[in-house]
């Protein structure tokens, strides 16, 4: 990460079990450690239901302070796994590399990557990604996000960046 530029971000966790305390937040937790020990200041973390327009509209409300919002979680097969059409709902741009680069990073991991149906896009100057609900998928993510995110950012928001 550029560190001349902060880059505050979110991290909802959408599930159902773990925001009736039925079980705890790991993969938010893995999420939000990885994303500080890069130098990423996660200024928004909260838990949610598998609920769509609850889900669309922390969204919205999250991108007035947060360059990034990532999600974990709901990205599935299940009935309840909504995370990526709350996501589609808000966004005003796709980018399909991010999902597409996530999904192949899993693939040479574990074929279950195919299942993962995670979205990405811009909302005005805030970029919103959706990672599976695992803490390997997330931790794997990561590794993936880390070094692509600070230019995508700076980018995003107008700011100096190499090409």
């Amino acid at each position: 990460m550029d560190d001349s530029m902060p880059i505050n971000v979110g991290v909802l966790t959408v599930s159902d079990r773990s925001a009736s305390s039925e079980r705890p937040d790991v993969s938010g937790q893995v999420l939000a450690d990885g994303l500080r020990a890069a130098g990423y200041s996660v200024v928004r973390r909260a838990v949610v239901a598998d609920e769509r327009d609850r889900i669309a509209e922390i969204l919205v409300e999250w991108c007035s302070d947060c360059t990034a919002i990532i999600t974990t979680g709901g990205t599935g097969f299940a009935a309840r796994d909504v995370t990526p059409e709350a996501t589609l709902q808000v966004i005003e741009r796709r980018t399909p590399g991010i999902s597409e680069a996530l999904r192949a990073y899993g693939l040479a991991r574990t074929t279950r990557a195919a299942l993962s149906r995670g979205e990405a896009g811009i909302r005005g100057s805030t970029l919103i990604i959706n990672l599976p609900g695992s803490p390997k998928a997330v931790a794997e993510g990561l590794e993936v996000l880390l070094p692509i995110l600070g230019h995508g950012a700076a980018v995003l928001l107008g700011e100096p960046a190499d090409h």
